[in-house]
């Protein structure tokens, strides 16, 4: 099913993968429009996008997801959206009602403006830490959409994207001003690479300064599997295609999909490593402390920044659930993805390796020199 001829709305289309996405969808689709919406456009924008564009009509859309009318003016006269602007942080660093204003009423506002705008088509770009892990740490292996897990979330990014989830789910069917049903879907990748991946760069930084050895944060049977930004791309196309699909549409609508790919199931630590040692980097054998320890340390950071809290808000460098993250074996199949939406992976990890390394090789100069001259 083609989506040629229709108008589609991206939010956060600067980011990591709303950038591929829009990449993806003028190099495959021969849409009218679309609406690149972020609170932050880069003015050179459109130019990096010349190469594929076509005779689509591209316009940039600058605004903040919580103005209701802003909103509602992205969504006018578009037939399909999708939802990727959110706030990430694994580090709740950031004020609760600052992100529950962005990644749940943000969504809300959107998925208001669609009913009101006859939107047909809603895709909403969720997370595998709305399954967890949970604090004990228990494992899923090759888990599914089915499978069972009891999870107090823990993370505000966790509950919120959760709850943000829940509503893209229950809006599905609900009546359009036109007679029409709004149909929605949400997609929940893996831990996702590529080039433009921040948290890559980050890693790399941190080996860079302690002399091209990458930091073990988790151990080794500690296997998850992440997922290439090319990969999730064509599963949100996919998915856009088969709610666009008549006989799909019902099938597909009100459905929670997984997306991964065929990358190893590895720890967190040894990927970074699998994509850097090319580029020189060695990684430790083990923490440099025992996890125990870790946690401990954790507690003790958590403790005394709340200590702090009424006077000033200290945000610790690590803590306890995102160490817990890091050390829980947590992997999801994509059977689901690709018996109802047709997703096949279309780049293979050989692929996907190869092209996180040569970006993360582009950037490796100037992040010896900024670290140089700190």
């Amino acid at each position: 099913m083609s989506l040629s001829g229709d108008v589609c709305v991206v939010t956060g289309a600067c980011g990591f993968l709303g950038m591929r996405l829009v990449k993806l969808l003028l190099e495959e689709e021969k849409l009218a429009e679309i609406r690149l919406m972020d609170k932050h456009l880069q003015p050179d924008l459109l130019l990096t996008l010349e190469d594929c564009r076509g005779e689509t009509k591209l316009s940039m859309l600058e605004g903040d997801v919580r103005d209701a009318e802003f909103v509602r003016k992205v969504c006018r006269g578009a037939s399909l959206v999708f939802h990727m602007a959110s706030i990430i942080d694994v580090y709740d660093s950031m004020e609760y009602s600052e992100m529950y204003g962005i990644n749940v009423k943000g969504t809300q506002l959107l998925l208001e403006a669609c009913i009101q705008e006859n939107v047909a088509s809603f895709i909403y770009t969720s997370t595998i830490e709305v399954m967890g892990p949970n604090s004990n740490g228990e494992a899923i292996v090759n888990g599914n959409e089915d499978t069972v897990y009891s999870c107090t979330l823990k993370f505000n990014y966790s509950k919120t994207k959760k709850e943000a989830e829940q509503i893209t789910l229950l809006a599905h069917n609900e009546l359009l001003q036109n007679g029409g049903r709004l149909a929605t879907c949400a997609i929940r990748p893996m831990y996702i690479y590529g080039e433009g991946c921040r948290f890559l760069l980050g890693h790399m930084a941190d080996g860079v300064r302690n002399k091209n050895v990458l930091y073990r944060m988790s151990l080794p049977e500690a296997r998850v599997n992440p997922v290439y930004v090319g990969n999730v791309a064509v599963g949100h196309l996919q998915a856009a295609r088969s709610l666009k699909d008549q006989q799909k549409r019902s099938i597909v609508g009100g459905q929670v999909y997984f997306l991964s790919d065929d990358t190893p199931h590895v720890s967190y630590s040894d990927f970074n490593h699998a994509v850097m040692a090319p580029l020189g980097f060695n990684i430790q054998a083990k923490p440099m402390v025992p996890l125990r320890f870790f946690y401990l340390f954790c507690f003790i950071m958590e403790l005394f920044c709340a200590m702090l809290r009424p006077f000033a808000r200290v945000v610790p460098p690590l803590n306890r659930q995102l160490l817990t993250m890091l050390n829980t074996p947590f992997s999801f199949s994509y059977q689901k993805a690709k018996k109802d939406l047709g997703y096949v992976p279309r780049y293979t990890w050989e692929e996907a390796r190869q092209n996180t390394i040569e970006w993360l090789a582009s950037q490796l100069p100037k992040q010896r020199e900024e670290i140089l001259y700190k």
